[in-house]
């Protein structure tokens, strides 16, 4: 008589359930994956004097600059605020695609032998 829930061959569990939660994962993943290529992320440096807008995508998609702080005798400062900026912007958008994928995947960070009973 075969047993209900398993492999041939005795393998325990019932591999429906597993499969049915790992196809809900899969979708859940594809469901942050769009939601964080449609985000935009802004960040500032210099007290605001540089904005950059980046997307999801990880594309720059926009640098807004005060006019006090384009002072051409010191294009080193323009430069290192607009580097910190979108290093800021890219930050936030690693931030923000962790958080998600922790909400789906419960804080498992994708290494076998972390909390899993396998």
């Amino acid at each position: 008589m075969a047993r209900r829930g398993g492999f041939p061959g005795g393998m325990p569990g019932n591999m429906n359930n597993l499969m049915k939660q790992a196809q809900r994962m899969q979708r859940q993943m594809e469901e942050a994956q769009k939601e964080l290529e449609e985000k935009e992320i802004t960040a500032t440096a210099g007290g605001g004097a540089v904005e950059v807008t980046i997307s999801g995508k990880r594309v720059l998609t926009g640098i807004k600059l005060s006019e006090e702080v384009v002072d051409p005798d010191d294009i080193e400062m323009l430069e290192d605020l607009i580097m910190a900026a979108v290093n800021e912007a890219f930050r936030q958008l690693d931030e923000f695609s962790e958080a998600s994928m922790s909400k789906i995947t419960g804080g498992i960070d994708g290494k076998l032998g972390n909390g899993l009973p396998f």
